[in-house]
């Protein structure tokens, strides 16, 4: 009976006893086995949900404050205008203003009336009159006008009025012309009144037509 009996050593080793070929297949089996259990994995995870609400970024610092412009205050002008206008008056006008405008202000003038005596485009000053429509004043003569001399004066009986009525002799020069007469005596000549200060060459010869001994 002993010989029926296998040897079950040898059929222990015999079974686990694997070739090359053999192992190449398990490793291969098993690289295979473990690519597809971690794919499968990969694609079981949920995938992140984005945040909707939005983001609140907290900033420090300095505040910027945006600067305010203020507006600067306009000057009030002043003007009295007179004459052929529909409003006469004081008129009050921003500054800058011009004739123009102030005319507008003042109703526009009176149908018809010639305004070429007046600059249109001069700027205002305040306090200032305007005339619409009336030729411009001029100067009244002085009240005691001095007499312009009808021919040559004698230098040495000439008055201190008569002397200051010579074109380019005023009361001072007219004096000059008297204290020297009178401290030295009368003319001799009429070239003599080079000798009175103040008296040129070019003011003796715009005297010499006017005056003699």
């Amino acid at each position: 009976m002993p010989g029926w009996i296998p040897d079950t050593s040898r059929l222990r080793d015999t079974r686990w006893r694997l070739s090359g070929k053999h192992v190449l297949v398990l490793v291969a089996i098993l690289t295979i086995g473990l690519a597809w259990a971690g794919c499968s994995m990969l694609r079981s995870r949920p995938e992140p949900i984005p945040d909707a609400r939005p983001s609140t970024t907290l900033t420090t610092g300095t505040p910027v404050t945006t600067p305010t412009t203020t507006p600067r205050p306009t000057t009030a002008l002043v003007v009295h205008v007179a004459g052929k206008v529909h409003r006469p008056g004081l008129i009050r006008a921003q500054s800058g203003a011009r004739v123009a405008d102030v005319l507008t202000l003042a109703g526009g003038p009176l149908r018809g009336v010639d305004l070429s005596a007046l600059n249109l485009a001069r700027q205002v000053t305040d306090g200032e009159q305007i005339i619409v429509g009336q030729p411009p004043t001029s100067a009244a003569p002085p009240d005691n006008p001095t007499p312009t001399p009808a021919g040559p004066i004698s230098l040495n009986t000439a008055t201190a009025p008569q002397l200051d009525a010579l074109p380019g002799v005023g009361p001072v020069l007219a004096q000059r012309i008297l204290d020297y007469r009178t401290q030295n005596g009368p003319f001799t000549t009429v070239d003599q009144l080079q000798e009175v200060p103040g008296v040129g060459p070019k003011k003796f010869d715009s005297l010499k037509p006017h005056v003699r001994l």
